[in-house]
């Protein structure tokens, strides 16, 4: 009797095995491209070597600000600058707060890679004010991020939101720090296992500026910069697509009318559009570009991306992970508040 199933053909090839391989090595990221680019074929197929073209042309421009963030991030993790983010969390909790909102804006970690060090912090006792200061200032900006976001927005444009990270960590960790005397958050935690290779806030921190005299740290550069490049590349191709679309098909005039200054409303919502509209931190950047140029206003655009940031899907479901829903609302409250007072207090001043 032959074996033969639904997933394996005579041949001995696996479908769904396949489909699973591609995924785990291209990533979300691709397919989605191939879903974008197949559809748009289907609609319209003389549009597709234009928006391919598009996209082409953004990655180049765009080069050179990738390969520096890339550079920065690598080298930030092969010397061990990185593990100084934990210094944020020691002294009194209103010291802590303060600097950790400050690491949080200015460290190098992504929205999935600070979660494994708040488990650890949260693990070992630390408060949660300082915690959540840095939770949420941390999924804004990183050097990465700061480059990029100069590169396509302007200067200005990301000195705002390094300041607007800053300030939403603080409200969240001294309001986080007053809540807490009151006894509501108590028991806010999941029970969080100890990390089986004992670490959690290092006691030293192991730095070394010159990292490349010393070969492990050296591989630990490329490697990083390999993953760092293979990362960006994809979220950025995906996102100068999406951009070459909207560009292409949404009406000017509907942006300017729903997120344009001339909206009163366009603050709340841009916040509450940014919540679930939000994919990924990089990938956001075109996009709000290509938004701006449609009509949306430059307080709008912040107010999305701080609202999307502290709460895309990585940040979201990490801390989700970590805290009980009292806790995780009061992360949701912040994230809204927040980045409707930075795009308040930035429409104001501009």
């Amino acid at each position: 009797m032959s074996n033969i199933s639904p997933t394996n053909t005579p041949e001995g090839f696996n479908l769904f095995g396949a489909a699973k391989s591609f995924k785990q090595t291209f990533g979300t990221p691709v397919i989605l491209s191939i879903a974008v680019v197949l559809g748009l074929a289907f609609y319209d197929i003389s549009a597709v070597p234009g928006r391919l073209i598009f996209t082409g042309t953004s990655l180049l421009e765009i080069l050179p600000f990738i390969l520096l963030s890339v550079g920065v991030a690598a080298y930030l993790k092969a010397s061990g600058a990185d593990q100084l983010v934990a210094r944020a969390f020691e002294g009194n909790p209103v010291r802590a707060i303060a600097v950790a909102s400050i690491f949080g804006a200015l460290s190098p970690f992504c929205s999935c890679g600070v979660i494994p060090l708040v488990a650890g912090l949260l693990a070992a006792g630390v408060p949660l004010a300082p915690v959540l200061a840095f939770c949420i200032a941390s999924p804004i900006m990183d050097p990465e991020m700061f480059i990029l976001t100069a590169a396509s927005l302007g200067l200005d444009f990301a000195m705002i939101k390094t300041a607007a990270a800053i300030g939403m960590g603080l409200m969240a960790g001294y309001s986080t720090l007053l809540i807490s005397k009151t006894g509501l958050l108590a028991n806010g935690l999941k029970e969080i296992a100890t990390p089986s290779c004992g670490s959690g806030i290092p006691t030293e921190a192991n730095v070394q500026w010159s990292m490349w005299k010393d070969a492990d740290r050296k591989s630990q550069f490329w490697s990083e910069a390999r993953r760092s490049s293979w990362f960006l590349g994809r979220w950025l191709a995906f996102a100068f697509l999406l951009e070459g679309l909207m560009i292409a098909y949404v009406p000017a005039e509907n942006v300017a009318e729903l997120l344009g200054n001339d909206n009163a409303f366009a603050l709340p919502l841009a916040a509450l559009i940014g919540i679930p509209a939000y994919m990924n931190g990089y990938a956001a950047i075109p996009l709000v570009r290509g938004l701006m140029d449609l009509g949306m206003g430059a307080p709008t655009a912040l107010t999305f991306m701080l609202a999307g940031s502290v709460t895309c899907i990585p940040a979201a479901i990490g801390i989700w992970s970590l805290v009980k829903p009292k806790v995780f609302a009061l992360y949701l409250g912040y994230a809204i508040a927040g980045s409707l007072i930075a795009g308040l207090i930035f429409q104001t001043v501009t």
